[in-house]
């Protein structure tokens, strides 16, 4: 006699957006014993939770959005490492394959990380003010970076309602704002703030993809290691909208193999083939100058408000509006004098500026310093929001993990 399908279970979960991303959050003490640690069984839960692989690309049997921005699970816990209050650990779970990618960090859901935290009743009641901002020291555990999200709390729980907004968002929220220390490393190759210890190299590619077979690009990482190629060199503007990339099945293919020739060269990956199974990182944008475009809402956004345009893609299409790890990379990559960035910016010193996406604008802000020939950067600082959308329990086939 066959077996009986095993019932589903209930696992506590809440469903936040945060910033222009949203993702399913837990409490580490909540999952299934066997997921509480790395390994298949918490890769299989994350899929089943969200719904992947699906073929069909909608995820309708499961929470995801069918977008690397709605296609996410995050995992919080109490802190052991001093000064911080709670650990945060990130995956970005594929649409169509059996992955789960934990080899970056989501800069958008690291605001809704911070007032999960207070949510969840993560941080010590004694450094929660009654009313004011709670300054909640997270370690991003996926790539071991310090982040503080000043979240606002009103009659001592996160005020998630308020005035401000966020191109990319429908309504208005609180204004949480992160501050990403030291987002660059200074440790091994393939880890420091410029891999190959240049501001733009250039790079080998298929003379089918690029006329000539050599493409500028600056190779950073900050926030998350990001690609950044003039628009102009791959002959596109920098106004795109999605459609103009994500309905060309051609140029998706054409930023996969420049990714991957990209990732090789900063010590990423060892073989291009590699790429496929690192898809969350490296990001690849393009950038230009600033000219007036009409953003997915339909307002027109005009130069004169902009510093420069960028169009990035995540999981290998053109994001909606820009992600919050990339946007670091924007905003350290313009604080430099000489890299791609900067140049399309108008080049000189920049501690801030405001870039063109495809839902409209966002400001970012970076301290970089040289030091002996050195380039560093201490911190990186924008404004995001973030709120609960959902609260209670996510339910799954029992022998799905």
């Amino acid at each position: 006699m066959a077996a009986l399908p095993q019932p589903q279970i209930r696992i506590p979960a809440t469903y936040m957006r945060g910033g222009t991303s949203k993702g399913v959050f837990f409490r580490l003490d909540d999952l299934p014993e066997r997921c509480r640690v790395p390994g298949e069984a918490r890769d299989r839960l994350f899929l089943r939770v969200i719904g992947s692989p699906d073929p069909y690309g909608k995820h309708t049997d499961g929470m995801g959005g069918a977008t690397s921005s709605t296609s996410k699970a995050v995992i919080l816990s109490k802190s052991t490492r001093p000064g911080h209050h709670v650990d945060y650990l990130y995956g970005q779970v594929a649409i169509d394959s059996a992955f789960v990618d934990w080899s970056g960090n989501c800069g958008n859901l690291s605001t809704a990380a911070g007032a999960f935290a207070l949510h969840a009743g993560l941080v010590d009641p004694a450094d929660i003010p009654e009313n004011g901002v709670c300054a909640v020291r997270i370690w991003q555990a996926n790539i071991g970076k310090t982040i503080i999200a000043h979240v606002p709390v009103a009659n001592g729980a996160v005020q998630e309602t308020g005035d401000f907004e966020l191109d990319g968002v429908t309504f208005p929220a609180a204004e949480i704002v992160l501050e990403f220390v030291d987002p660059a490393d200074d440790g091994d190759e393939a880890g420091a703030l410029f891999p190959t210890g240049n501001l733009v190299d250039e790079i080998e590619v298929p003379e089918a993809l690029v006329p000539g077979g050599r493409l500028k690009a600056t190779l950073i990482n900050s926030g998350i290691p990001t690609i950044f190629v003039n628009a102009a060199d791959l002959g596109y503007r920098g106004t795109e909208l999605q459609a103009a990339i994500n309905e060309d099945a051609a140029a998706l293919a054409r930023f996969e193999v420049l990714r991957a020739i990209g990732a090789q060269r900063m010590g990423l990956i060892k073989d291009l083939g590699d790429a496929a199974r690192r898809q969350h990182t490296p990001k690849i944008a393009f950038v230009a100058p600033p000219v007036d475009y009409v953003a997915s809402s339909g307002r027109t956004v005009q130069a004169s408000d902009i510093d420069l345009l960028v169009r990035a893609l995540s999981m290998g299409k053109l994001h909606h509006a820009m992600m919050g790890t990339a946007a670091v990379a924007i905003g350290t990559a313009a604080a430099i004098p000489g890299t791609l960035v900067n140049l399309a910016a108008g080049g000189g010193e920049r501690g801030s500026l405001r870039f063109g996406h495809p839902s409209g604008t966002l400001r970012v802000g970076a301290e970089a310093t040289l030091t002996a020939g050195r380039w560093s950067v201490t911190k990186a600082i924008m404004s995001r929001s973030a709120r609960v959308l959902m609260d209670g329990w996510v339910c799954v086939p029992g022998d799905s993990f």
